[in-house]
């Protein structure tokens, strides 16, 4: 049996201030022609298909066009929900649709029904979890605790349960969307912490051939049966990097695997560049990076005049622009993004708390006020009350 894994495509979504609808159209075309060139038997999508809940019209209409396209090629795909969609929404015809063999797991309730297509060696059984808030689905599951190792474990242990039943010899793979321990993240995925903590042990995933993970933007090997995808689009500088792609994997008779990489067009090059207005501007070194997207961040003392329209003149593309003058002292002047950059909006209010107060951190009490804070705005975005937009 042989499927592509992808994930998070995150369609409607811009790069800074450029659309990105006409490279994710032609990542489409990619993927489709990639089906044809590997002779590929299923098509599985680990979730975040938009970018938010209530997508923008020439999103839906990219992600209708991919759909009637997935079916005409008679590759069964299955598809989840991830946390920047809204469930309900991206489910509404799953059944009518599932006839045109394009299987979309959007409740959390039938986890445990899977997708079975066979090969010559006999059954494969595909599980789709979709993105589990665990404030949401800890009753479904009856989870011990909120959590999301709590929620994602009791899901497995239906999926296990389920597949103990079937006939000897039935390989399996699942489809999940979560923060698994040893992933390497990005600064354009949205924070799933639930009380602090997002994510969960790999070991969760015990008992399968295969899972087919989404979330993190990086193409990534947790464990070589346990692996992200990837976005197939860079959507953060963080991201300049990466080597976007989508996993082609094989599963033998026995469950043995084999993955390798199939790369995703690059719509343009993403550039950090570093360094006093002048130099950058003169550097024949850089040439290369005349036609990349551009991330500046300026090193002179003194702010230069016109920074953004000079360095445009060689770096048309120049997309932020940030300044870290040298030979300073941390005197909190940093710019905001670089203040915050790295950071939980948990510790970004709880520094707060420390600013307004004059001195001493949050207590403990403190943090967990913020905590709940933080979860309850999460569980109603991901509720779909058209409050998303609040976690950007």
């Amino acid at each position: 049996m042989k499927f592509l894994h992808t994930s998070d495509w995150h369609l409607g979504r811009s790069f800074h201030r450029v659309n990105l609808l006409g490279a994710q159209a032609a990542f489409i075309d990619h993927l489709v022609q990639a089906v044809r060139e590997h002779g590929v038997d299923a098509v599985l999508v680990a979730g975040d298909v938009y970018d938010r809940a209530v997508p923008p019209l020439p999103a839906v209409d990219l992600f209708d066009q991919a759909l009637h396209r997935l079916a005409d090629l008679g590759v069964p795909t299955v598809m989840i929900s991830g946390n920047h969609d809204s469930a309900r929404r991206l489910g509404v015809g799953a059944g009518l649709i599932g006839r045109a063999g394009i299987h979309l797991r959007t409740d959390p309730a039938g986890c445990a029904d899977p997708v079975v297509l066979a090969d010559v060696h006999g059954d494969v059984a595909f599980y789709g979890l979709p993105y589990l808030e665990p404030a949401l689905v800890k009753e479904e599951f009856a989870a011990e605790k909120v959590s999301h190792e709590a929620v994602l474990g009791a899901a497995m242990d239906r999926v296990r349960a389920d597949l103990a039943g079937r006939p000897a010899g039935t390989r399996s793979v699942v489809l999940a969307h979560a923060f698994v321990t040893g992933g390497q993240a990005s600064d354009s995925e949205r924070d799933i912490a639930v009380g602090g903590v997002e994510a969960v042990p790999a070991s969760v995933f015990d008992g399968v051939d295969y899972a087919a993970l989404g979330h993190l933007h990086g193409c990534q090997t947790i464990n070589e049966r346990v692996r992200y995808s990837g976005s197939p689009l860079a959507y953060s500088f963080s991201e300049a990097n990466h080597r976007k792609s989508m996993w082609l994997v094989e599963l033998g008779p026995a469950g043995e695997l084999a993955a390798e990489r199939v790369d995703t067009p690059v719509p343009r090059p993403l550039a950090r560049l570093r360094g006093r207005l002048e130099d950058l501007l003169d550097d024949p070194a850089l040439t290369g990076h005349e036609d990349s997207w551009v991330e500046a961040t300026l090193t002179d003392p003194v702010r230069p005049q016109d920074p953004m329209a000079r360095l445009t003149a060689r770096f048309p593309h120049t997309l932020s622009l940030a300044f870290d003058p040298e030979g300073r002292e941390d005197d909190g002047a940093a710019s905001y993004a670089q203040r915050l950059r790295g950071r939980s909006d948990q510790e970004i209010a709880e520094d707060f708390v420390a600013h307004v107060r004059g001195g001493g951190s949050a207590d403990e009490a403190e943090r967990a006020v913020l905590r709940g804070a933080f979860d309850a705005v999460r569980v109603q975005a991901t509720a779909g009350n058209g409050r998303r937009e609040a976690l950007r």
